[in-house]
């Protein structure tokens, strides 16, 4: 009898073991993200071309505007317009260009939420797996002695939104928040292709947020200095 309440026991315990870990299988394999549009937003170019050649070889689709789809192009890889997507032109000079629902439906849509996944079926909006950013130079702006007028004008705008957006959803986006981090996706490129963890997504969104906070801090600080 006692043999016998043993076994039980033991092959519960095992039960329970198989069953816990098939779950955290499971876990990670949902976690798993595969990239298959890119929106790309850059203001330094430089560094850029590895990473789309990289990007490219895994199938990714690229989604930008202005001069940033104009170099993707001049590489000879397709790029939708953002302008195709929202239908809208980039306007005012250029300080409106990404700001639509389109755009930040497609980074800030929850995989896994069934309402989001129904908006973004109803209103026609695309996924958007990766952003790749890099802001305008403000702080350099500042140091070369500009005037007021073109040092409000670096002043990013969308381009700090797309990364707050990317990094608020980073358990299904991946986002680059600056040139600094594109070796870092180029590297996780070869190492694992089109295909990311939520660990590495985490570390990504810790990166933009320090970017996106060092940029308001010196937005900030110019305006206390010239009151």
């Amino acid at each position: 009898m006692k043999f016998y309440f043993a076994k039980r026991v033991v092959n519960s315990t095992l039960f329970c073991i198989f069953a816990n870990q098939r779950n955290y299988c499971r876990n990670k394999m949902a976690q798993k993200k595969k990239i298959k549009t890119a929106l790309v937003s850059v203001f330094h170019k430089d560094g850029l071309d590895e990473l789309l050649k990289k990007l490219h070889e895994e199938g990714v689709k690229f989604l930008s505007t202005g001069g940033t789809q104009s170099f993707i192009e001049s590489l000879g890889y397709d790029c939708q317009k953002v302008e195709d997507v929202t239908t809208y032109p980039s306007i005012l000079g250029g300080r409106v260009k990404t700001l639509h629902p389109k755009i930040f439906g497609g980074i800030l849509g929850r995989r896994d939420n069934a309402g989001d996944q129904e908006q973004m079926r109803q209103y026609d909006i695309p996924e958007i797996d990766l952003v790749i950013v890099d802001l305008y130079p403000f702080e350099q702006t500042v140091a070369s002695g500009a005037s007021e007028e073109d040092i409000i004008e670096k002043i990013d705008i969308g381009g700090i939104s797309l990364i707050r957006a990317g990094a608020k959803n980073f358990k299904d986006v991946v986002i680059v928040p600056s040139k600094a981090e594109y070796q870092l996706l180029l590297d996780l490129l070869k190492k694992k292709g089109a295909e990311t963890d939520i660990e590495d997504r985490r570390v990504f969104a810790e990166r933009a947020f320090g970017v996106s906070s060092r940029y308001d801090t010196a937005i900030h600080e110019w305006f206390e200095k010239n009151k």
